[in-house]
């Protein structure tokens, strides 16, 4: 074996293994894409075969048609609108605060950034009740706003994101721009906004993903079926004390993913870039 063959090895072995990992990560969609197309007593009868015996198409149109005279269609469009104003709330909010960490001298501007930081360590279980609480006084349980109006007062998580993609631009910048008469907004919007799009992207990408997915707490605020999301949706295809629509319920899970796949592949390229400068600090 020449010296040449030998250098190739690694690279071949590496890209085998992560062929593999792929594929045990795909198989559980692949499962559930293909279980879509299956009758609903033979789901996991036939749960070692991806291919289905009959194809029936007709679990996607009766998945559709959802429950209590409440079609998928409304379920979609409240997991749509809940997402563009959580996204919309957590871009403004956190790009300010991020901004004003980055760029803005102030008292104590070290013990607040700690105090945002610290409520990483927070599990969202355990602020659920006093939120409960707070909302359930303000009549908001039952609409969107418990899950919407929060994500207005910024997320550490994407603050810390934005803060550290901001650091990487040259102060100089915001030196000139005083210098023309620009105003400390006119300097955010006009300059650091442009430049940290990458990370605004990532963080849009991120919180579309994330609230999408969200199913404990808009299991718990939303008690109307007209408002439901999908995840909450899907949760209701399963009844404990009659036969469950597997099939039905497949198909929505595998509709269900298309748009977070469709909007990855769209941005992916700003995710790397907006993850690999979070570290850096100019």
């Amino acid at each position: 074996m020449t010296t040449a063959h030998k250098s190739l090895l690694p690279g071949i072995g590496f890209h085998v293994i992560c062929a593999l990992i792929a594929a045990l990560s795909l198989y559980p969609v692949v499962w559930m894409f293909s279980s879509s197309f299956k009758e609903a007593s033979r789901v996991f009868a036939e749960a070692h075969s991806l291919i289905p015996q009959i194809w029936n198409f007709s679990n996607y149109a009766r998945g559709w048609r959802g429950f209590a005279g409440i079609s998928f269609a409304t379920f979609f469009t409240n997991t749509v609108f809940i997402v563009l104003l959580s996204t919309l709330g957590t871009l403004l909010s956190c790009s300010l605060i991020a901004y004003g960490f980055a760029r803005i001298k102030f008292r104590f501007k070290g013990f607040w950034f700690a105090t945002v930081m610290v409520t990483m360590l927070l599990p969202s279980q355990i602020v659920l009740i006093p939120q409960y609480i707070i909302f359930y006084q303000m009549n908001w349980v039952n609409t969107i706003l418990p899950l919407v109006v929060p994500t207005f007062f910024g997320s550490a998580f994407f603050i810390f994101l934005i803060m550290q993609f901001i650091r990487t631009i040259p102060y100089e910048l915001d030196e000139s721009a005083k210098i023309d008469g620009c105003s400390r907004f006119g300097i955010f919007s006009k300059i650091i906004i442009p430049l940290v799009t990458p990370a605004l992207v990532t963080s849009a990408i991120f919180e579309f993903y994330w609230t999408w997915d969200k199913f404990y707490e808009a299991m718990v605020y939303l008690g109307k079926p007209k408002l439901y999301t999908v995840s909450v949706a899907l949760r209701l295809f399963a009844d404990p004390s009659s036969q469950t629509d597997w099939s039905a319920m497949f198909a929505m899970a595998s509709l269900s993913l298309l748009p977070p796949i469709i909007v990855f592949f769209i941005f992916q390229r700003y995710i790397v870039d907006g993850i690999s400068t979070t570290g850096l600090k100019g």
